[in-house]
């Protein structure tokens, strides 16, 4: 992606820009290309210029679905700057963040995410995991999520680097050809011979907060396989230590949970539904129960994305990726169990 240089503009016009694509993003949206281009620029306005023709694709009109290809020349109007350099209606820049590492080459980078931090911005937040790596990296030309974790929830998250690695993970994600292990501390003594939940979700939404014409808050919940909004979910369950915590009640399973669909919150749902919730999962679990644990320095939920297994999109080395357990959710745990923990997993492998 390039500049193209031309004649002098005029005064009216010195903010036009026009853009080549290049190859790394043949195939990519015309509006997806243009959230990262024009970084901070609200989406409203995005999609406004392209709906009135300000935004041209080989000097012809383009919809905000259109493909671009190879070799496209993109015209961008001028965006009004406010005081301070900001593109005038924009958000404020996200701050540059690292992320503890747990591998890196030129086509994708994999970070553990830590609790509390949401992968991208929206919906009340005003930048996640990938808007401050893009601030922290200026000179990366491509940074794009591969998947998605829950803002509550720690643990591996991939990062493609080459629009044709995020295509080719995706197609994993997509095909099931990945393997996701969480591990997770859920309320209660787990039944050991209970290992496949296959169980449909659906979501809804609660209701709106008095006063309020937002939309209420986004839930999941089990339902029958014959609802209109029925998808398939299956999680699969091992056990790996019983734990005891001084609460009451005492009893807790440290579980790891492996995943065959992605739906959202699925594993939050399939554990909760069967009376096994979460520990400090605030949407599902028990309230009186999180604020015990919550003075046993439990301040999140004990979900963690702990091991991913994929195809590397370019030499096509399978891969094995884990990430540790946190140190909070370490302290919470017994010798024994963190024992178990180290035993039930093989060696992870960058081949």
């Amino acid at each position: 992606m390039k500049n193209i240089i031309g004649a002098k503009p005029s005064p009216a016009a010195a903010e036009v820009r026009f853009l080549t694509v290049d190859g790394e993003f043949a195939g990519q949206r015309l509006d997806n290309f243009l959230f990262r281009e024009l970084k901070g620029v609200p989406k409203t306005h995005v999609y406004r210029i392209i709906r009135s023709g300000e935004v041209r694709i080989n000097k012809g009109r383009a919809q905000a679905e259109t493909r671009l290809e190879a070799g496209d020349v993109l015209r961008l109007p001028p965006l009004r700057m406010a005081a301070g350099g900001e593109r005038e209606g924009s958000l404020p820049r996200a701050p540059g963040r690292e992320f503890p590492l747990l591998y890196e080459d030129d086509a994708i980078l994999a970070i553990d995410k830590p609790a509390g931090v949401a992968v991208h911005g929206g919906s009340g937040v005003s930048s996640g995991v990938i808007e401050q790596l893009r601030t922290a990296r200026p000179a990366s030309r491509f940074l794009e999520l591969v998947h998605r974790l829950d803002r509550e929830t720690s643990g591996i998250l991939l990062v493609a680097k080459k629009r044709s690695a995020l295509t080719g993970l995706q197609h994993q994600f997509r095909e099931r050809e990945t393997g996701k292990t969480y591990l997770a501390l859920v309320e209660g003594c787990w039944p050991v011979n209970q290992k496949v939940l296959d169980a449909p979700l659906a979501r809804y939404l609660l209701p709106s907060r008095p006063g309020s014409s937002d939309p209420g808050e986004r839930r999941v919940r089990v339902v029958a396989k014959d609802h209109p909004d029925a998808m398939r979910a299956v999680t699969l369950v091992k056990v790996l230590a019983q734990v005891s915590l001084p609460i009451e009640p005492a009893s807790f399973s440290l579980l790891a949970v492996t995943i065959k669909t992605g739906r959202t919150h699925q594993i939050r749902v399939h554990l909760a539904s069967g009376g096994h919730a979460i520990a400090g999962d605030d949407k599902y679990g028990d309230f009186e129960r999180n604020r015990a644990l919550q003075k046993l320095g439990l301040k999140r939920m004990f979900l963690h994305a702990w091991r991913l297994q994929f195809t590397h999109p370019v030499s096509g080395a399978r891969m094995a990726l884990q990430a540790e357990l946190p140190l909070e959710l370490r302290t919470l745990m017994p010798q024994l169990a963190l024992d178990a923990l180290a035993v039930s997993v093989p060696p992870v492998t960058h081949d």
